[in-house]
């Protein structure tokens, strides 16, 4: 009996406390550049795939097709590449300083052995504690489902869109702005 009271003291009462010690006086890793805190990887791993659920599951409201996977590599250049590269590309600065490393999505494997449903999730809610951010606001649906398809196609895209990924759109072509000859000053009467 006696063993068992210890346990529950142990379990109830030193081990909460050594937790709120070790995070109050800054024992915790929190920079970028620190080493990961015991079990971060496995407890932030398990929590993804959990609190994921079903989403997964999730089929595209549009087709994986060129028109799609076009835009989605443009959504991609626009909101994605700071931190997960285009491909030939060196890792930008702000990729550097994250923890832990952002994927580089459109090299090697990427994503492309999840479903894009799983992908649409990561992209709309984003992921604590990884830097992933939830672009919920500030992109539509079918934008972050195109750019979920890009993800999950990256290894078999289109050539235009491969292009679109390397160097960007063709650059519109727009007239030049008009110009207006300044009005005579008036003369004096």
């Amino acid at each position: 009996m006696g063993k068992f009271i210890f346990g529950l003291i142990v379990g109830l009462v030193i081990i909460p406390l050594f937790v709120y010690l070790y995070f109050s006086t800054g024992m915790a890793p929190v920079a970028t550049n620190a080493a990961p805190m015991p079990f971060e990887k496995w407890f932030a791993g398990m929590a993804l795939h959990a609190g994921m659920g079903k989403a997964a599951q999730q089929q595209p409201p549009v087709p994986a097709d060129e028109t799609n996977l076009s835009a989605g590599a443009q959504v991609y250049r626009d909101h994605c590449a700071v931190c997960h590269g285009l491909p030939l590309t060196p890792q930008t600065p702000i990729a550097k300083g994250m923890y832990p490393d952002p994927p580089k999505l459109m090299e090697g494997k990427g994503v492309t052995d999840d479903s894009p449903g799983e992908t649409y999730w990561k992209v709309n809610g984003g992921i604590r504690m990884s830097g992933m951010p939830g672009f919920h606001d500030s992109l539509s649906t079918d934008q972050m489902w195109q750019v979920s398809l890009l993800c999950a196609n990256a290894d078999k895209l289109p050539t235009a869109t491969k292009t679109i990924l390397v160097s960007g759109p063709a650059a519109a072509t727009t007239p030049a702005p008009a110009t207006t000859t300044p009005a005579a000053p008036a003369t004096p009467k």
